[in-house]
Parts: C-alpha cells; structure tokens; sequence
C-alpha cells in the first residue's frame, strides 16, 4: 500500500511539474502566445474573455473622449489578425489603403456577433497554421508571429479598460 501511495505521489508531482513547464521551441512559444491571447486562461484576459457577454449596444459604445469602442477594437484586431494570417499563409491579404483609422472606424455594431466569431475562427486558424507549418517557415514568420500576440495583448488591455468605464467589466475574469 505504502508503494502505490509513493508512486502515486511521485506520478501527480511529476505531472504538476510538466503543467507548470513553459513551452521551450519555438513553436510551443508562438503557440502559447495565440493561445493565451486567443482563448486559454493565464495572467492576462484573453480576447475570449475580454469580449465575452458584450452586447452590440456595449461593443459601439465610446467614453465621448476620442477612445476607440470595444468594437471598434475588437473589429482591428480581426483586420490585422487576418491580414497577417493570409500573408502567413502566402495569399493576397486583399487591398488596403494604408489608413490604420479605417481598421478601426470600419466596425458595424450590427455585425457585432460576427465580427467576434470572425475574430475566434482567424485565431484558431492561427494556432493550426503555425501547429502544422514546417520548420522554415516557422523561423521565417517567428517575428511577425511575436508581434501579433503583443499587439493583441495591448487591444485586449484596452477593451478590458474601456469596458471598466462603462461600467461592463466582471473583475472576477481576473482583472480588478
């Protein structure tokens, strides 16, 4: 009984020990970066989280200010994502002024539900692109992979500001 124990013991330890354990390739690093800032829990709020339960009516509202809406975020980020993610994959990503307002001022509050779904089915289609891409072009695309989670990271900080001054934000999602 005593050995079943200890061995059980040792196996739950070693377990918790590989949970705990960052990512060490590259692409287990990128990985990790669209995850957490897609839809996996860690110490920030992911775009999932960030978004979740907003209504179209809370997604075009503005603090009067000059800030952009939650879905005016939420639409820059499906335009910035998908563009990089068809460049990614070497398709035409589509024609684009060069006007970053437009990536923002283009959200319909109508198509708020879609816009969201948009968002989560390009995220997800990031994180299979770079699970299966070969290694050259893993390195190649590394950069620009980076860069997306840290740009997604600073939109989602400030849908998650926005929607605490219009007093929409649920501090049990872990930000107080």
């Amino acid at each position: 009984m005593k050995t079943i124990l200890t061995l059980l013991l040792v196996s739950l330890s070693l377990t918790t020990f590989a949970e705990d354990q960052k990512p060490t390739t590259l692409r287990g690093v990128l990985l990790e970066q669209l995850r957490t800032t897609h839809d996996q829990k860690d110490w920030f709020v992911s775009i999932k989280e960030a978004v979740d339960g907003v209504t179209a009516e809370q997604a075009n509202w503005t603090d009067g200010k000059g800030n952009h809406s939650v879905g005016q975020l939420t639409y820059h980020l499906l335009f910035w994502n998908r563009r990089a993610l068809a460049e990614f994959k070497g398709e035409d990503p589509g024609k684009f002024s060069g006007n970053n307002d437009e990536t923002f001022n283009n959200f319909d509050s109508k198509q708020w539900s879609a816009t969201v779904q948009q968002l989560n089915d390009v995220m997800s289609e990031w994180e299979k692109v770079v699970q299966s891409a070969d290694d050259v072009k893993l390195q190649k695309g590394a950069s620009t992979i980076a860069h997306i989670g840290t740009h997604n990271a600073y939109h989602i900080g400030q849908i998650v500001f926005v929607r605490k001054e219009q007093g929409s934000w649920n501090a049990d999602k872990g930000v107080k």
